[in-house]
């Protein structure tokens, strides 16, 4: 089974194929850069390197949030069009369990990070079973501070991984002290290679039915549905 994975849900923009249990190739950059006129190059130019066809496609894998609102659905919209145009399956995978997958060699529990801003983090809680990681709590957006205190209870060795980590590291540490670490630099980026591992198996949705998982809404939806319940209640 040829796989073509797609990840912009953060600043890191990845793209990988893999072929069976090999990784053909995978891209990967960490930049403040716009998703939306990198991403389409970057998977055109990792075909032709990889002499796969679109054609040649079997399924198209997803990060399909949380994350970056606009990197979500610039990721989510393109492997829609592709899955649509190739009439191939579309699987979409957690972004949160995409980094997780980089410690899947961790003996404790895994705590992937992205910064939600005022204090907040969309997170989740991973375990190693076998080769793999299982979700034991849902993803979710919270408080820094409220979701170590609730790590706490679990009293096992934490890793937190993802380039945000480094922003709340002392909030968990404060809490957590010597149980928590955080992973090194080189496992923070999510790798596209592993986002097609974990969908390639997984059951496809639907194409036209699909969206992404932002857990929560965009500030200005919020407000704007905010408003229209005043107008309502008035």
């Amino acid at each position: 089974m040829k796989v073509l994975a797609i990840d912009t849900s953060t600043f890191v923009m990845g793209v990988a194929v893999v072929d069976g249990q090999i990784v053909k190739g995978e891209m990967i950059t960490n930049l403040k850069k716009n998703h939306s006129i990198r991403v389409m190059p970057a998977i055109e130019s990792l075909l032709q390197e990889c002499d796969v066809n679109p054609q040649d496609l079997d399924r198209i894998v997803v990060a399909k949030g949380p994350g970056s609102y606009t990197g979500v659905r610039i990721g989510v919209t393109i492997a829609k069009t592709l899955a649509w145009t190739l009439n191939i399956p579309l699987v979409g995978v957690s972004s949160l369990e995409v980094m997780a997958a980089n410690a899947k060699y961790f003996g404790g529990l895994i705590v992937p990070l992205m910064d939600a801003r005022r204090g907040q983090v969309y997170t989740g809680l991973y375990k190693v079973e076998g080769d793999h990681v299982q979700s034991i709590v849902a993803d979710q957006v919270i408080l820094a501070t409220d979701w170590a205190n609730e790590l706490k209870a679990y009293d096992q060795s934490i890793l937190l991984v993802g380039n945000d980590s480094v922003l709340h590291e002392a909030t968990f540490v404060e809490v957590l002290g010597r149980s928590v670490q955080v992973a090194s630099a080189t496992l923070h980026n999510p790798r596209p290679s592993e986002l097609a591992w974990l969908g390639m198996n997984r059951e496809p949705e639907d194409v036209h039915t699909f969206v992404p998982n932002y857990i929560r809404l965009a500030e200005a939806e919020a407000n704007w549905l905010a408003r229209q319940q005043e107008r309502t209640e008035c």
